[in-house]
């Protein structure tokens, strides 16, 4: 059986674009050392998701390549894939993107969020595309967060062309007076952890949301498995990796496959 160990980078919210990069490259080395042979950031991680007024300016193409190109030289170094929540330019406005690293550093590719959240919709471009990569014979699809949360079938598309593992790097910080859960998918919390548990059931795929640490998180980095049974999850608002192994061959797509639409 095909196994794959993950990890998940649940980690401080970075105080600079600057200070991004940093907190990735110490965090490769350590899902090395965890045996971990792919690491997952949040959404935008580099250079930082723009919530409230945080970061209010955009980063330059140039400061991104070179952010790029120094993760994946890391990536190599460590002998450890990345999935990095980013940004790139293809034309004038940025887009919210998933850069894909293998093991030794060559770039599979972007997965470019393609169903913006209303809200970015002023500042970024949205993608047009979608992919699936694979790594150890392992095949996975990658959907960003508002995708995963309200568009099921972001995830199906990657389930029927043969993903066995869907990452969903996401962004979601506490605002004033929220609810501050203690266990995974409390009943009065949100619909958004509950649908990590939807998306990996109604695939019959493994399904891993990674999301930053911050105080009062109101949702949290977890791995559910292909029949939407939870197999971890990091304690809320606790910085850390969360590692997990991917047994392939549990992730059927059956569900998905089985799907009948009318035209």
């Amino acid at each position: 059986m095909t196994t794959l160990r993950i990890a998940l980078a649940n980690i401080e919210i970075p105080s600079s674009p600057e200070d991004s990069v940093e907190r990735v490259l110490r965090a490769l080395p350590e899902a090395a050392r965890a045996g971990a042979r792919l690491i997952c950031f949040p959404e935008a991680y580099v250079p930082g998701y723009p919530w409230a007024e945080r970061r209010p300016d955009l980063v330059s193409p140039g400061f991104l390549q070179d952010a790029h190109a120094t993760i994946a030289q890391a990536a190599s170094r460590n002998n450890v894939g990345v999935i990095l929540g980013t940004e790139r330019y293809v034309a004038d406005k940025p887009r919210l993107t998933a850069l894909v690293i293998q093991p030794d550093g060559e770039v599979a590719g972007f997965q470019d969020k393609v169903q913006l959240d209303p809200s970015e919709e002023v500042r970024y471009e949205a993608g047009s595309e979608r992919h699936v990569f694979e790594l150890d014979g392992v095949r996975f699809g990658v959907v960003i967060c508002h995708e995963g949360f309200r568009y099921p079938e972001t995830v199906r598309w990657a389930a029927l062309r043969g993903a066995q593992l869907v990452f969903h790097p996401f962004y979601d910080e506490a605002v004033p007076g929220a609810f501050q859960p203690t266990e995974f998918a409390d009943p009065r919390n949100t619909f958004h952890e509950k649908t990590f548990l939807c998306r990996a059931a109604e695939n019959n795929v493994f399904f891993a949301a990674a999301n930053c640490a911050s105080p009062g998180s109101p949702t949290t980095s977890a791995v559910i498995g292909p029949d939407g049974s939870l197999l971890c999850y990091q304690p809320y608002g606790q910085a850390g990796l969360l590692v997990c192994d991917i047994h392939a061959a549990e992730a059927t797509g059956v569900l998905a496959r089985r799907l009948r639409t009318k035209s």
